[in-house]
């Protein structure tokens, strides 16, 4: 039995290509995440008749996805399972009837989704997940392609295009071997007659595009194993139109066989992908985008927050970042809410001070104010090793609202114990970070240890925090409840750590109220 304080929803995606499943759990004090996924590649365009019509044994073997799904779904105890359908049942000549089978053979009601429903469902996933403000952001399906403008966080402009990689690839009877250049031409400059028709598209040249969606996603895991990334997240990845031109010569130059055996790419994406990727570069070209950033949340994601988040509002640009550290905490509740403001508090006011003279990178501040929210968050595996715990946590867990390397620098900062377990930390990612990125996260993690020593008894003793720098001293004088003998101790184990990164001695006077 499932009590309120912890419901279950199912979304499912009935697309053109592959109909999708995720479970999402969500709990009494807000916090959700995935916990159950399936996938099946039914390629509903493929199956769609010259008339237009799906027949009675792709709706059969549909229903026993549907049913399948529906049973993972009760093991979870879901209390709603949602089930939309694209473009596939959306262009059916028989969509009346093929939702009314299989209502009767599931059991479930199934929304057929127009184009604009589409294009601002997913537009709404990529607002809960990235923190960009202007962009276009692009959804290519198997039998549609959903372009939406975002202005200010605000989607200003929606459409949808009957063409996505499936259709397309049976319209031009694109077979198992290569694809030739002239047919990709073609492919390109048919996707931007059809948006020339929205001027637009054409009228914010050097905007990026997100792109949502199996094509951008399957081309950023080809792209990460040829480079080599170290990161494994596909969420926020970034390419360039050259990029994208390069993979199509490439994927178009070898026969379907060959391109299911690439590592990275899975089985059933090997025949669609060159027109996904076509399509995708058509519009690349008719928008002018500056570049591709690859957004991990979609459709399910969309309708997840629609369902059971709406009222969140999505229009500032911290939003994302704030939310990801209020859910991950909610789901890692671990240390009292006030030693974590305590702590994050006094890192910052020391940070305000030493700062302007250390001539920090603008993005600093914000870096810290992260880490100092989540350093904990390890010690919910164990306590021993827990800042190795929390380093692994802020890698893998899924969070948004930063770039990779701000990812790996803040997960850097919060489980910081010194430079050189931090080189070893940091050793796999050094072709992602910048120049003197370690010098910055030894400064900012030594402080975040300090103000941690500050708070040791986690009684929230100092009520204020008075700064000043003479020589080579950092004088602290705090006014506080009581004598802080702890924390006393806890600042001058760590004065070495913070007299090498930043050049000055921490001393504490304590002022008892």
């Amino acid at each position: 039995m499932h009590d309120q304080a912890n419901r279950m929803t199912g979304i499912i995606d009935i697309g053109s290509n592959t109909v999708r499943l995720s479970v999402y759990q969500l709990t009494d004090n807000g916090a959700y995440r995935v916990v159950d996924q399936g996938r099946w590649p039914a390629r509903l365009s493929q199956r769609l008749d010259k008339t237009g019509l799906l027949p009675d044994e792709a709706v059969e073997e549909l229903a026993e996805v549907l049913r399948h799904f529906c049973r993972i779904c009760q093991k979870h105890g879901a209390d709603r399972v949602r089930a939309v359908a694209t473009a596939a049942i959306r262009q059916a000549v028989n969509r009346e009837s093929i939702i009314r089978r299989l209502f009767a053979m599931t059991g479930l009601t199934i929304e057929v989704l127009s184009g604009e429903d589409e294009a601002r469902i997913g537009s709404q996933a990529m607002l809960n997940s990235l923190s960009l403000s202007d962009c276009f952001v692009v959804d290519i399906g198997g039998g549609s392609t959903e372009i939406s403008l975002i202005r200010n966080r605000k989607v200003v402009s929606a459409v949808s295009f009957p063409i996505g990689c499936v259709n397309t690839s049976a319209k031009y009877a694109l077979g198992s071997g290569t694809i030739s250049s002239s047919v990709l031409a073609e492919i390109q400059s048919e996707v931007r007659r059809l948006l020339s028709a929205q001027k637009w598209i054409a009228g914010h040249p050097g905007l990026p595009l997100i792109g949502l969606g199996g094509t951008v996603r399957a081309l950023a895991k080809l792209h990460q194993r040829e480079s080599n990334y170290a990161f494994p997240h596909l969420h926020g990845y970034e390419l360039s139109i050259p990029d994208l031109s390069s993979a199509l010569d490439l994927l178009s130059a070898i026969p379907v066989d060959k391109r299911r055996k690439l590592p990275g790419l899975s089985k059933d994406r090997g025949d669609v992908i060159v027109p996904g990727l076509a399509i995708l570069l058509g519009v690349m070209q008719q928008m002018l985008a500056s570049r591709l950033v690859v957004c991990g949340t979609g459709l399910r994601d969309g309708l997840f927050y629609e369902t059971c988040l709406s009222g969140h509002p999505t229009d500032s640009e911290d939003y994302v970042l704030n939310e990801s550290i209020r859910n991950l905490i909610a789901l890692y509740p671990v240390a009292p809410a006030e030693h974590l403001q305590q702590v994050r508090k006094l890192a910052l006011t020391v940070y305000d001070r030493l700062s302007p003279n250390a001539k920090m990178p603008p993005e600093c501040r914000r870096l810290l104010d992260t880490a100092a929210r989540l350093f904990r968050i390890g010690t919910v595996i164990d306590y021993n090793d827990s800042a190795d715990h929390t380093f692994y946590m802020l890698l893998h867990t899924h969070w948004n609202g930063l770039s990779h390397r701000e990812t790996i620098l803040t997960a850097a900062i919060a489980s910081y114990r010194g430079t050189n377990p931090l080189r070893r930390k940091l050793s796999p990612y050094r072709s992602m970070l910048a120049e003197g990125d370690d010098k910055l996260v030894a400064k900012l993690g030594s402080l975040l240890q300090l103000a941690s020593a500050l708070d040791r008894s986690e009684s929230q003793a100092i009520l204020s925090l008075e700064l000043s720098i003479k020589g080579s001293k950092l004088h602290m004088v705090a006014d506080a409840s009581h004598p802080l003998p702890v924390e006393r101790m806890e600042v001058e184990n760590i004065a070495k750590e913070l007299k090498k990164n930043w050049g000055i001695t921490p001393e504490l006077t304590v002022r008892v109220q």
